[in-house]
């Protein structure tokens, strides 16, 4: 009986190890949203964050993503499961980000240090972004949706096999 809770407990703890962020994604981040940086000034702070792209904007040597940012997993994956949002920011990174894989809505997770503030229109109302300087952009992979049929229990007259 020992050796079985010991075993169970043992695949229990290995299968937990396999739950942690990807290697670019480790480390100590401020626990700051760009809704709140914007409101204490926090330039200078080393961030997580994450969300969905709004737009892509390839420049000459560099390439910004605007997002909505989001609360992160475990996993330092964005969680979309509620509409709260942790405001708008601008992750800039040098390089080439091709926007047809780097599509609107893809999940994206940012590391880096908020470099300033950028001010901009959304429709006609003035945003101050938080702007943060990536040093690493981490392209998650698209979430699949699986729709689940359950069939009802047997009629009566269908018999049990």
């Amino acid at each position: 009986m020992k050796i079985r809770i010991a075993t169970l407990a043992l695949a229990t703890l290995a299968l937990s190890a396999c739950v942690t962020q990807p290697v670019p994604l480790q480390g100590a981040f401020a626990q700051v949203t760009p809704r709140q940086a914007v409101e204490t000034e926090s330039t200078g702070a080393v961030v997580r964050w994450g969300g969905r792209i709004v737009q892509v904007e390839p420049q000459e040597n560099r390439t910004c993503f605007e997002m909505i940012s989001t609360r992160l997993n475990t996993n330092a994956r964005p969680i979309w499961e509620t509409d709260d949002v942790g405001g708008r920011f601008i992750a800039c990174r040098t390089g080439f980000y091709d926007p047809a894989l780097f599509e609107k809505n893809r999940e994206v997770t940012f590391t880096g240090r908020i470099a300033g503030y950028e001010n901009r229109r959304i429709g006609a109302y003035d945003y101050r972004f938080p702007r943060v300087d990536a040093d690493t952009v981490y392209l998650w992979p698209v979430r699949e949706r699986v729709d689940v049929v359950t069939r009802p229990a047997p009629w009566p007259w269908w018999g049990y096999w």
